[in-house]
Order: structure tokens, then sequence, then C-alpha cells
């Protein structure tokens, strides 16, 4: 698999503030690869960086193997953009905005195979601004892909969505994914994180500070998982204490809380309920996710920030 971003000690500072702070990765053709942390962590400064938006001060940057502030021409017509914030003329439709982002490019996708994708067909003579907020997403994805880029920047894409539109968006990057296109997103949302990306680089205050796959890095903390259940009956909080792997365990009436690691410790933790013949209720388990690598390696948790 050959390399489709480099980046390799990149800086941007504003005064003072360094908003990016020698950030280095590789992102490899075919992959979503995601930058995700807090508002204010640098992403958006880093990903106009190479996108080639934002002049850096320091680093190197290759998109597609070359650099995007000197070969601004060539990254445009390979690469898709999907801002963090987009607008159009308040009074152009669907149709009109593909067609004119399309008459920009010397061999661009069928814009209207790509209103059927992305399910803008039944809009395509509707005004954008009264689309709904998860189908002017739709269409600002749309313009990203009309020039068939073989790498599409995506940023913040799903802030503000609901979550049926939240999912739509997602699948449809993973169709991107699917069909060859390297895909390189910001978000603040763990669980989209979770659910998209291949691998993945946390940033926080500018600097990289854990990068590869979800369940490498959430595998690498060695965080505890837990069980929550109620019990008909007193709790048998002496025989769950003693089940491998369980670390604790908190009784408040007929709540328990049971906290452990390793895999098998939940059959462990049923096991001793059966021997009891005792019904459990409401159960829920809760795994480590990528959250619990953030607070792990920040000491911290998610944060508003001045610098995006």
């Amino acid at each position: 698999m050959s390399t489709a971003i480099r980046c390799e000690g990149v800086v941007k500072h504003y005064g003072p503030v360094r908003a990016v702070d020698g950030v280095s990765f590789e992102v490899q053709r075919g992959e979503i690869f995601g930058v995700i942390g807090p508002n204010g962590a640098g992403k958006t400064t880093l990903l106009e960086c190479l996108e080639g938006l934002r002049s850096r001060d320091g680093g190197v940057v290759e998109v597609l193997g070359v650099d995007p502030e000197r070969e601004v021409r060539e990254v445009r017509r390979r690469t898709g953009v999907q801002l963090q914030s987009s607008a159009l003329p308040s009074r152009i439709t669907v149709g009109e905005a593909l067609a004119l982002f399309a008459s920009f490019y010397e061999r661009p996708a069928d814009w209207r195979a790509l209103l059927t994708r992305l399910g803008l067909e039944e809009k395509r003579d509707t005004l954008v601004e009264k689309l709904s907020g998860g189908q002017r997403q739709r269409v600002f994805v749309a313009l990203a892909l009309v020039n068939d880029p073989e790498v599409v920047f995506l940023d913040e894409l799903t802030t503000g969505l609901d979550p049926q539109s939240r999912h739509a968006i997602w699948d449809l990057v993973r169709d991107l994914r699917d069909q060859g296109t390297t895909v390189l997103l910001t978000t603040h949302f763990m669980e989209e994180a979770e659910r998209l990306c291949d691998r993945v680089a946390i940033v926080d205050h500018g600097t990289v500070v854990a990068l590869g796959t979800v369940d490498d890095l959430v595998a690498s903390i060695d965080a505890e998982s837990r069980l929550t259940f109620s019990v008909d009956g007193r709790p048998p909080v002496e025989q769950l204490q003693a089940v491998t792997g369980v670390t604790r365990v908190e009784a408040t009436g007929d709540r328990v809380v049971v906290h452990g690691n390793g895999s098998r410790f939940p059959q462990g933790v049923l096991g001793v309920l059966a021997d009891q013949d005792l019904r459990m209720r409401d159960l829920r388990s809760d795994q480590p996710n990528l959250e619990d690598v953030f607070l792990t390696l920040t000491g911290h948790a998610m944060r508003e920030g001045v610098v995006s």
C-alpha cells in the first residue's frame, strides 16, 4: 500500500500560539484516517496545511507525492475538500451548484450520478438554502467529489446533524473507502472515529499524543470494562470479587457494578449469578473506548478551545 499523504514535523503558529506543533504521520492510499481531538486542538489548522489552503511555518507536507503549497493546481485537480464552514449563493439550486463546480475541471465526475449516489436526485431543482442540515451537508460532500478525487478531506463532517443524517454520511464515507478513495477526516466525536476510521491520530494542543488503530489504542491503556446489572435478591459480592479478572465490585441495593479486565471475566460473573440462582435485569456492558484513551493520555476530558 503506497502513501497518499505524508506530513513530517508540521508547525503552524499564530503569534505565541502553536496551533500545530511538530505533527508527523502518513496516510496510506485507500484508508480512512481520522485526526481526532477536542475543539481547539489544531485539527482544522492542520487540515488546511495539508490541503494547501494555509501556509505552514515549518515541516514537510506531501499529498499524492507533491507539496500542496507549491503544486496548487495539481493538488486541486486530484483532491476534494469539504470545509468545516461552507456556503453557496442563496438562490442557487442543487443541480446548478453541482453543474457549476463540475465546469471547473477538465474531467469531472458525472454530477447527476453523484446526486443519485447521495440520495439527492429528487432535490436537483431545490434551492440549497431550503434543504435540511443533513441534505446540505450531502451537497457539500458532492461538491468535494465532483472532480472524482483520489483523496478527500472532510472537516468535522457531521457536526450539528441528527443521528439519522449522521449515519447516512457514515455509510457514504465507507463507500468512498471501499471504492479506493483515500479519506482524511477530522472529528471531535469519538464514536464517529470508532465507527469509521482504519487508523487515527489523537491530537491535543497541536501535537499527536497517540497514533494507531482504534483497537490497538484502546488495548494500549489496559482500561477496565464494566458490567452493570440488577439482581433479585442480595448481590453475591464476595463470590463476584473472587472471579478471575474482577478488580472491584460496587453494590447499592439490588444494583451491581462489576469492574474487571480481560475478555473472560463477564462469563465468570454470569456463572456466579447462575450458581446463586439469581435473576439478572437491566444488564449493560461498558467497554473501554477512544474517550478513555484520550482521558488516559491527556489527563483531562474533552474541552472547548480557541484554535480549531
